[in-house]
C-alpha cells in the first residue's frame, strides 16, 4: 500500500514557506538567535531557534503556534490544488505543547485567552471550515504518528484526503525546564558531535496533504511507502537502540524494501547526548552490510528541535531532496561521535546525489519512536 502527499506548507525561524526553508537548509544557514521570547537573564542558555514575528515592540504574542498552523495548512491546502474552504477534510496536529505558551502569557500579563482558543479545531473550523480534527500529543515523534494514523484513515475509507499538520511555539516553562536539566549550557544544536551539549528549542508549523492513490490534482511530492510506531516505555529520557532499530526495520517491510534500497536518512538528530548515541548505534546496525549506505542528514542543527512537528519537517525536507537531488548537511557537524563512525553523513555543504528513497526518524521522550518511509514522486 501507498499514499501520494500533494501538498506541502511549512514555516520555520529559516523560511516562511517549505521551498524558503530548503533552499535555507541547503545553504546551510541557521536558525539560531538571542532569545526574545522572554527573559533569558533567568537561564543559562542563551539562545534559540524563533520565529521572528513579535512586531517592532518584540513582545510576545498568544496563538503564534495557531497562527503558524493556519498558514502551514493553507500553503499545503493550495500547493495540492485543493480549496481552502476544505469543510470535508480531516486535519490531524501533532504537537507537543499546543497553546502552552498562550496560557503562560495569560497567567503573566492577563492576555487575552479563552478555552476555545487552547483547541486547534476551533481556529481550523473559523479558517477553513473544517469539521474533523484530531489534536494528538506524542511528544517529538507526533506528526509522524499522526501521518501513520492518516495512511489508516485513508485505507479505512474514512476520506480520500487528510491534512496532516504539525505545530508548537517556545514555551517559557518548557525551555526553563530543559535549561535545569540538562548537564551542560548548549550554545547551538550540533547533531552527532562529540562537542554537543545538548537540546535548543526552535519553532514553527509544517503541514501535508496526503491523498488515496489516484486522486491528485497538481502531480505527487512523495510517496509514503510506509510508516511504523512503537512505544518501548524503557526509560522516559533514554532511548533503547534495540526499540528503535525495530522501528526502522518494521518501516522498510511496510515499504516492501531493504536496507540497501535506501538512499536518504533524515536523522531525528536531537544534540543530546543520549538520543543521538542511541540513533546512530540503532541506524548503524539496521544498515550494516548494505553496500555504501545512505546519506544521512539532521536538520535541527539550523532549525532547532520544532518539537512535535519536527518529524514532519524531516519529511518535507526529504521530499524536496528526492526531487532535486541536493541534501543539505549537518551544520556544525566537525567531529562526529563513534557511534556514527560508519555513517555517511552530509557535512560541510550540501551534498548531490541520485535519490528514490528516504528514511525519516522522529523520536520522543518514553520511547516513541516513529518511522516513515518515501518514495519519490512525479512532480517535475
Amino acid at each position: 500500500m501507498s499514499w501520494d502527499i500533494t501538498g506541502l506548507g511549512a514555516v520555520a525561524s529559516i523560511g516562511d514557506d517549505p521551498r524558503a526553508v530548503y533552499d535555507a537548509l541547503c545553504a546551510g544557514r541557521s536558525g539560531l538567535t538571542d532569545l526574545h521570547a522572554f527573559d533569558g537573564d533567568k537561564y543559562r542558555a542563551k539562545q534559540a531557534y524563533e520565529i521572528d514575528d513579535r512586531g517592532p515592540d518584540g513582545a510576545d504574542r498568544p496563538l503564534r503556534a495557531t497562527r503558524w498552523l493556519e498558514t502551514a495548512v493553507e500553503q499545503a491546502l493550495t500547493d495540492a490544488g485543493l480549496d481552502t474552504a476544505a469543510d470535508d477534510v480531516p486535519v490531524l496536529v501533532g504537537t507537543t505543547l499546543r497553546e502552552q505558551r498562550s496560557a503562560e502569557l495569560w497567567w503573566r500579563d492577563g492576555a487575552p485567552l479563552t478555552v476555545r482558543d487552547l483547541h486547534f479545531g476551533s481556529a481550523l473550523r473559523d479558517r477553513f471550515g473544517t469539521a474533523r480534527s484530531h489534536t494528538f500529543a506524542n511528544a517529538c515523534a507526533a506528526t509522524l504518528y499522526t501521518l501513520g494514523m492518516a495512511t489508516d484513515m485513508i485505507e479505512l475509507g474514512l476520506a480520500d484526503t487528510v491534512v496532516v499538520a504539525g505545530t508548537d511555539s517556545i514555551t517559557e516553562s518548557a525551555f526553563g525546564t530543559l535549561d535545569r536539566v540538562q548537564n551542560e549550557t548548549p550554545r547551538a544544536l550540533r547533531p552527532f558531535d562529540r562537542a554537543r551539549a545538548g537540546m535548543l528549542m526552535g519553532e514553527g508549523s509544517v503541514a501535508v496533504v496526503v491523498q488515496r492513490k489516484g486522486v491528485a490534482r497538481r502531480g505527487v511530492h512523495a510517496v509514503v511507502r510506509g510508516v511504523s510506531m512503537n512505544c518501548d516505555a524503557v526509560h522516559p529520557t533514554a532511548p533503547d537502540p534495540t526499540t528503535i532499530s525495530w522501528a526502522i526495520r518494521d518501516a522498510h517491510r511496510r515499504a516492501g524494501l531493504k536496507a540497501d534500497e535506501i538512499d536518504l536518512v533524515m536523522l531525528h538528530g536531537s544534540g543530546t547526548q543520549l538520543n543521538d548515541s542511541a540513533e546512530a548505534t540503532a541506524v548503524s546496525a539496521v544498515f550494516e552490510g548494505a553496500g555504501a549506505g545512505p546519506l544521512l542528514t539532521a536538520i535541527k542543527s539550523m532549525t532547532g528541535h520544532t518539537l512535535g512537528g519536527s518529524g514532519l519537517l524531516s519529511l518535507v525536507t526529504a521530499a524536496f531532496a528526492l526531487r532535486h537531488g541536493v541534501v543539505p548537511p549537518v551544520r556544525g557537524l566537525t567531529d562526529p561521535i563513534d557511534e556514527a563512525a560508519g555513517l555517511r553523513l552530509v557535512r560541510d555543504r550540501a551534498a548531490t546525489a541520485r535519490l528514490s528513497t528516504a528514511q525519516v526518524n522522529a523520536f520522543g521522550f518514553g520511547g516513541i519512536n516513529a518511522v516513515a518511509v518515501l518514495e519519490k514522486g512525479d512532480r517535475p
